[in-house]
């Protein structure tokens, strides 16, 4: 039993965690790097520790600097949050063996969902659909990796085999490209997990990337709280998601949930996690991974089902029954979208645009309007770490609700000072094909042109009229972080 916890992470998801924290009781310890000496996410906490230089090599990857800063701060559980070390088997090793809880699952776990080609291995093993695709591929072995292509098949992506969030993911159509596509897989997986392996995968297009959100209790009982619909993506990566996923039938609904539930008590998941699907146009699905962590996106199913999952990992690793998040009868209550607000250029296929923001208003959050942020007024969006800025997330009794609220919410925020993808997401919104439901992860690279404002077909007009209708007033932020409800 433990009453304060380091947060080994920072932004929106340290500040997330503070929060989850607060309400439980617990004493919230931030770790902060020289970059971040005064961000919002080491103000709000109870405490600081400073780790060490911007590089995250040197601060949030350093394990050693995160131990030390527990030890000092009487620390006696270790919250990873997501990205980082969140998924480090060894990390997760470090903490228990230092007489600390990790708040997450089992090291083993993390390692065997780690390691992609393993946790196909295993989800195949659990009856779960999985695509065809290859064993790691260390580096080098251009012949090793033009026979693995082969046997895959044509077109294919190229993934990091430590870790996931479509980070150093690369699609190759044919031989040619595939060494290319590999080189820059390795070299995006190397900064990003520090392990250069990768792995094979056939590509199906178009397809609907989904994903079910499962807490697991550590003894093979997992408990599933519905899907997500995470298509649309640019980079490979997700910048909106909702739930439940629009034009699901419920037939594939709920073997997508079932097989979700029986990857996760058959590797007697601990915690919060997400098994997530590729889904081809005629509903068939298929393993693409587990990740081993909180979600970025877990915002959307907190208010589809108004269960707090980060307070629920902490309960857990307190040694918590959770008998709230074991029944039977969790249910989801209308739908829910996030759009994740980044400093970027659409325009420019979405390159980072680090910069200080001069100017920042949100709407008015609310029970149907969360805002989680790590940023504000005044602070910089740096290029050493992801240029999030924020998640939005709205809820309505309907879809078309939720999507009025949420057009309402972007057509309220105002951001200056830097470059962000605020305008995108707002035609993503108001755009025909989103709005009529079901579009593949293909939708953002085939509309670029009118998304990032170029021409094309004009967005729902009656939804833009509302949310221009309800921008009425700014209301400026105040604090260390944005609220997540008022």
């Amino acid at each position: 039993m433990f009453d304060s916890v380091l947060i080994a992470n920072r932004g929106e998801i340290a500040c997330r965690v503070v929060r989850a924290c607060r309400a439980l009781g617990l004493r919230a310890v931030a770790v902060y790097s020289e970059a971040d000496a005064d961000a919002p996410h080491a103000a709000l906490a109870d405490a600081a520790e400073a780790i060490g230089p911007a590089d995250p090599r040197a601060s949030y990857l350093d394990m050693d600097a995160l131990l030390a800063a527990a030890e000092r701060s009487g620390a006696g559980a270790v919250h990873p949050g997501y990205g980082f070390l969140a998924e480090s088997a060894e990390f997760a090793r470090r903490v228990e063996a230092a007489g600390l809880a990790w708040v997450g699952p089992a090291p083993e776990t993390i390692s065997d969902m780690g390691d992609k080609e393993r946790a196909r291995r295993l989800a195949a093993a659990a009856g779960v659909p999985v695509l065809p695709g290859s064993g790691r591929l260390p580096p080098g072995g251009a012949a090793e990796l033009a026979a693995a292509g082969a046997q895959v098949g044509y077109p294919l992506l190229v993934k990091a085999a430590a870790g996931g969030g479509g980070i150093g993911m690369r699609r190759a159509d044919g031989p040619a490209e595939l060494e290319r596509a590999a080189a820059a897989a390795r070299t995006m997986a190397e900064r990003a997990f520090g392990d250069g392996g990768i792995y094979l995968e056939r590509l199906v297009a178009p397809a609907r990337h989904l994903e079910v959100q499962v807490f697991g209790f550590g003894d093979g009982g997992a408990a599933h709280f519905f899907e997500r619909d995470c298509s649309v993506q640019r980079r490979f990566q997700k910048v909106v998601e909702e739930a439940p996923a629009p034009g699901l039938e419920p037939g594939v609904r709920r073997a997508m949930a079932a097989a979700a539930l029986a990857l996760a008590r058959a590797v007697r998941y601990r915690g919060a996690g997400t098994v997530e699907f590729v889904a081809g146009p005629d509903g068939e699905f298929f393993f693409l991974e587990m990740n081993a962590r909180i979600q970025v996106e877990h915002p959307v199913t907190e208010m589809l089902t108004g269960v707090d999952l980060v307070a629920g990992q902490l309960r857990l690793a307190r040694g918590g029954a959770l008998e709230d998040f074991r029944r039977d009868d969790i249910a989801a209550s209308g739908h829910a979208v996030e759009c994740r607000i980044y400093a970027e250029r659409p325009e420019r296929r979405f390159l980072p645009a680090p910069g200080r923001i001069t100017a920042l208003r949100w709407p008015q959050a609310g029970p149907d309007l969360r805002i989680d942020s790590g940023v504000r007024e005044g602070g910089a969006v740096t290029p050493h770490y992801d240029p999030l800025i924020a998640k939005v997330a709205a809820r309505g009794d309907s879809r078309g609700a939720a999507l009025a609220r949420m057009a309402a919410a972007l057509a309220e925020t105002r951001i200056e000072g830097l470059d962000t993808n605020l305008e995108f997401l707002r035609r993503v919104v108001a755009h025909p094909d989103f709005r009529a439901g079901g579009v593949a992860t293909d939708f953002v690279e085939r509309r670029l042109a009118e998304l990032a404002g170029g021409g094309g077909p004009a967005p729902d007009q009656a939804a833009s009229a509302a949310a221009r209708a309800a921008a009425k007033t700014w209301r400026k932020t105040s604090g260390s972080c944005a609220p997540e409800r008022a």
